[in-house]
């Protein structure tokens, strides 16, 4: 047997480093325009912030728990494996500071420039001070360490500036030692940290707060006589688990907001610092911080941070930035008309970004208002800012609807929002769910019931993607809307185990996670096994965020050993490994990062020619199957199958933006000979956007008859 054999698997956390390598490419490729580029090395640096405080924070507790971490983690050590992420991490952050100095003079070409405090003109340098002094002052925190017992808490969400003072000495003195000064200066999270600025020409100039505070540093410490000043960025990460308390006279609210807040002085779990900064200075910060060497310190450039470049300003060059295609309406769904009424009579599926998410606005809108609409029972996940979807449900049990909504409060990272949106729910009398202990709900369904003709109907969309309607203009997610009564009945019994949840209900349509998605998944896989051993068509085409869970990963290749062709699209983390002789030789997968995050998840099983088809808000990984409560729907319109299918064939031909997953975790880009260049995203787009213009062809030709 070969090593390739004998590696079943490729370590989680080194596939989803390869997964943020591909976000690093899209910065680097030449063909994304410069400011997108920036964007993505944002998300890069954003991704990389929440992978410490999640993911790596996890395996640091495993080294400091009494766990059989070489079990647990597939033969590494959680030693060795901090120490390999380490190194990976710095050749990715290398790289990406070498991106952002092309990045640079690349903007520098097209006129414009960031600029740091000792490149500014005498009329941009009076802007900057008095900028500094009517906005960025107030904000500022500055806090001297030498004479503190106890070193000051840094936040894991902001960068600060490490001050070195070199003090006068009173009496000169030869070979006395100068007296060294220590203070950390929070860059404020409140103020835009690109800052521009004014200019009379047709360039464009841009500082950051960063060295707006550099320039100002003898404002700020000006009262010390010193002879030297220098300022170099440093930025903390924190262990982000919550740990609940066990006070049974606290409400389940209270418990997560005192978990959200007691984060905050978390252990350290990585620490980022400018190469340039002084030896004693560094040294210094890592004994009063309490750093442990063995932890992951991380030399950077001058600025970190960089999620803030997920904002950088359009400064009105829309020529650098990827065209808005304005999203499209779903043949036969009117916006202006009833939802309500189309529904009752065919399902529709909504494919965002490409098609308009304001459907999903318009269905709760409808059924807060009509009179016939007798109640409405939703989950939420993550939420966008100013949420739509919070003021539709508000309106709806204003309008006297009895309004349920299962919140899920441990969402990571939206805990406080979760929470704020939460208690105006409450405050509006809309009954309120908090969950399941040791379950986290993510799946994505919506139930409503109306009176018809004295009977009750049943209306509701399930989604493979958050009810959030700024993240549904940037993730690929798809929704289906249907007034099927079997499904929907299955629906109310996902609803009424989040109130009862003792009770295991039986579902005849949806799988329902964590007591059924395993085994029906495995079924629909084992009936494929059966089809190609029994000499009929058999295949699988599986299109998800991540796929690392074992048992799946090893039920796949039994499926490839039986000759199923099993084709699979993964944005990011890929345990398996595709393509291997007497292994997995029947499976490819590929991964696609563009201009919109990847996040619908559909399922396709042959079936010898009558294709099964399957949405869903679980990926095949562990937590998603075993350890939260996710939805999986079948389709039964035809021409959403056939949709659903042509859409998964238009990202399988990707051969622009399409990277294979193999075990050598190259991110080698999947090139076919011959064939032209074929970029997923933008035909999406051309195919919603020709079924659009044939439906409405179509009606015209329908009423010129009618008249």
């Amino acid at each position: 047997m070969s090593n390739i054999q004998q590696n079943k698997y490729i370590d989680r956390e080194k596939s989803w480093l390869t997964f943020n390598a591909r976000v690093l490419q899209e910065a680097a490729d030449e063909s994304v325009p410069l400011l997108d580029r920036l964007r993505f090395l944002g998300i890069f640096s954003n991704n990389l912030d929440e992978f410490f405080r999640v993911r790596y924070a996890a395996i640091r507790r495993m080294r400091f728990e009494n766990v059989d971490s070489e079990k647990i983690l597939g033969g590494v050590s959680a030693e060795q494996l901090l120490k390999e992420i380490t190194e990976i991490v710095i050749e990715h952050q290398s790289e990406s500071l070498r991106i952002l100095s092309e990045i640079e003079q690349k903007l520098e070409k097209e006129n414009i420039f960031i600029l740091n405090e000792k490149q500014i003109s005498k009329e941009q340098e009076l802007f900057i001070r008095d900028y500094f002094i009517q906005t960025v002052s107030p904000a500022i925190v500055t806090i001297m360490l030498n004479d503190l017992d106890k070193f000051p808490l840094l936040k894991d969400t902001s960068g600060y500036l490490a001050i070195k003072l070199v003090m006068k000495p009173e009496l000169e003195r030869e070979n006395e030692e100068k007296e060294v000064r220590y203070a950390v200066v929070e860059i404020p999270s409140t103020i835009n940290r690109i800052v521009v600025l004014p200019s009379n020409t047709e360039k464009q100039f841009i500082i950051l707060l960063d060295d707006v505070i550099r320039l100002n540093l003898n404002y700020i410490f000006n009262i010390f006589n010193y002879e030297s000043i220098s300022a170099h960025m440093i930025k903390i990460t924190r262990d982000a688990q919550l740990e609940f308390d066990s006070d049974l006279s606290k409400s389940f609210i209270e418990k997560v907001s005192d978990s959200v807040k007691e984060r905050r002085v978390g252990e350290p779990v990585r620490f980022v610092y400018d190469q340039a900064i002084g030896k004693d200075t560094l040294a210094f910060l890592l004994e009063r911080m309490h750093i442990d060497r063995s932890d992951s310190i991380i030399p950077g450039g001058r600025y970190h941070n960089r999620r803030d470049y997920m904002n950088f300003p359009n400064l009105g060059r829309y020529d650098l930035l990827y065209k808005k295609n304005p999203p499209l309406s779903i043949p036969g769904l009117n916006l202006e008309g009833s939802i309500l009424e189309k529904i009752r009579h065919k399902d529709y599926l909504l494919n965002a970004p490409y098609q308009s998410f304001s459907y999903i606005i318009k269905f709760l809108r409808e059924a807060a208002l009509d009179p016939k609409v007798v109640s409405i029972k939703i989950t939420l996940y993550r939420l966008a800012k100013n949420s739509q979807i919070i003021s539709s449900l508000i309106n709806a049990a204003k309008n006297g609807k009895k309004v349920t909504v299962q919140i899920e409060l441990q969402a990571r990272f939206d805990e406080a929002s979760n929470i704020s949106y939460a208690e105006q729910m409450q405050t509006e009398g809309i009954h309120l769910i908090f969950g399941i202990k040791g379950l986290k709900v993510h799946s994505k369904i919506c139930y409503i019931e109306r009176i018809e003709e004295a009977k009750i109907k049943r209306y509701g969309f399930i989604s493979t993607g958050n009810f959030n309607e700024n993240s549904a203009k940037v993730y690929t997610d798809v929704t289906l809307f249907t007034s099927n009564t079997p499904i929907l009945k299955d629906v109310a019994k996902v609803f009424d185990f989040f109130e009862i949840n003792y009770k295991v209900h039986r579902y005849k349509h949806l799988f329902v996670s964590p007591h059924y998605t395993r085994s029906k998944f495995m079924k629909l896989i084992d009936r494929e096994i059966m089809n190609a051993l029994s000499g009929k068509e058999a295949y699988i085409k599986l299109k998800m965020n991540s796929v690392s869970d074992f048992k799946m990963i090893d039920k796949l290749y039994e499926a490839s050993n039986a000759g199923v062709k099993i084709q699979m699209i993964i944005r990011g983390i890929c345990c398996l490994i595709p393509g291997v002789k007497g292994m997995s030789e029947n499976i490819e997968a590929i991964s696609i990062v563009d201009n919109y995050l990847e996040h619908s998840r559909v399922y396709i099983f042959g079936n010898n020619g009558d294709p099964e088809i399957y949405i869903s808000s679980a990926d095949f990984m562990t937590r998603n199957i075993d350890a939260r409560v996710e939805v999986t729907c079948p389709i039964y319109d035809e021409d959403i199958k056939k949709e659903l299918i042509e859409t998964f064939e238009i990202g399988w031909k990707a051969n622009v933006k399409a990277r294979i997953h193999s075990e050598n975790l190259k991110n080698e880009y999947r090139k076919v000979d011959g064939e032209k260049p074929f970029r997923a995203q933008l035909e999406m787009y051309n195919y919603y956007k020709e079924k659009m213009e044939a439906a409405t062809e179509k009606n015209k030709v329908t009423k010129i008859e009618e008249l």
